[in-house]
């Protein structure tokens, strides 16, 4: 069995469509950090600073209200966008940026809340609406901010934040960098417990510092994993691995999953991957199949699988097809011994996955 396939028209029009539209759009990098004051605005303004000594035009276009003084001065050396004036808020002028045009623009807090009146309700849009105009961003967020994140954060620090920063427009940076400063650097710089009203490193126990790295840590893997599926999809490139471990578990009425479905959370929580579950679709089922993959999906639910129904008459080329589109690492499937001369000569379903799964691990379990 091959999964090689050439790509066809309609496919190789949408990869030059995508690929033209990443390259008249404006690249955006993004410095993420843990907590507040861990010096993302210094780390901003510095690679801005580098990027006008090789000859690219920087402005600023937004800043935070309270900076250090090492910021300060590097803000002296640049040319700063002023704010506009809407309903007595100061905000970010969008329209005098791109009348300006430069190559890049410096973007300091990309979860703030715009003021009514204003083109976009959030800064981050506006940030989306200059890269669409070809202008690159340089832009920095806490993690507290990301939409997806907050909760979780928020158990750590007991900090609750309003202003957010969905995750899918993290997923379009084209370069994520955790700034992971000790919190004695911190210090140094501002001994306040808070700055622009968010909590400081220094104010926390290791222990809530090692959960917030952990989380930005995995932040970032998915980030990068997006790209990588971009950079593949804009050119067309079939995909077999990811940044991390994505495990596909193959249930079917005929084997009680429980035990893959456990290895499989295990392996997938262990490094820090997803768990898919998967089955082919069959409209002829028994009820009594039916109630037996029933019993093997709520396994599935239980342990936060993403559950997926395949659609093929090939079993084998079927699940391959959709390892391959999403970037599975593993898979997990069940089987029986069997006594059937064709399958002894031949190769059983199975067989032809294995061959098949070329960089893919295919752990079998026996039933």
């Amino acid at each position: 069995m091959s999964t090689d396939r050439r790509p066809d028209p309609e496919q190789l029009l949408r990869q030059l469509q995508a690929e033209e539209q990443y390259s008249r759009r404006g690249r955006l990098k993004i410095f993420l950090g843990y907590a507040g004051g861990v010096g993302k605005s210094f780390r901003m303004l510095d690679e801005a600073r580098r990027r006008r000594k090789r000859g690219e035009d920087v402005v600023v276009g937004a800043i935070q209200p309270k900076v250090s003084a090492e910021v300060e001065a590097l803000l002296q050396k640049m040319p700063v966008i002023p704010l506009r004036t809407i309903g007595g808020v100061p905000t970010m002028d969008v329209e005098a940026i791109l009348r300006r045009h430069p190559q890049v623009c410096v973007v300091d807090g990309l979860a703030y809340d715009n003021p009514p009146g204003s083109p976009y309700p959030k800064r981050w849009q506006d940030v989306e609406h200059l890269l669409s105009a070809g202008i690159s961003v340089i832009a920095t967020v806490n993690l507290q901010h990301i939409e997806e994140r907050r909760e979780e954060v928020e158990r750590i620090t007991g900090k609750h934040v309003t202003e957010t920063v969905p995750e899918s427009f993290l997923r379009n940076a084209d370069e994520i960098e955790i700034v992971d400063a000790p919190p004695d650097f911190a210090l140094q710089r501002d001994s306040s417990p808070l700055v622009n009203g968010e909590p400081r490193a220094t104010t926390m126990l290791p222990q809530q510092l090692s959960g917030l790295r952990e989380i930005a840590l995995l932040l970032a893997a998915d980030v990068v994993d997006y790209q990588l599926e971009a950079y593949l999809a804009r050119h067309g490139i079939e995909q077999v691995w990811g940044a991390h471990e994505r495990i596909l578990v193959c249930v079917s009425p005929y084997a009680d999953a429980a035990e893959m479905i456990a290895s499989g959370r295990r392996n997938a929580e262990r490094f820090h991957g997803e768990l898919f579950v998967a089955y082919i679709n069959r409209p002829d089922l028994t009820l009594e199949e039916k109630t037996l993959l029933e019993r093997n999906l709520s396994h599935a639910r239980a342990a936060g699988a993403r559950i997926e129904a395949l659609d093929g008459e090939d079993p084998a080329y079927t699940i391959m097809q959709f390892a391959r589109a999403h970037g599975i690492t593993q898979i997990f499937l069940a089987n029986r011994m069997s006594n059937i001369w064709w399958d002894r000569v031949f190769g059983t379903p199975v067989d032809h996955l294995i061959r098949a799964a070329k960089n893919i691990d295919v752990r079998v379990f026996p039933v």
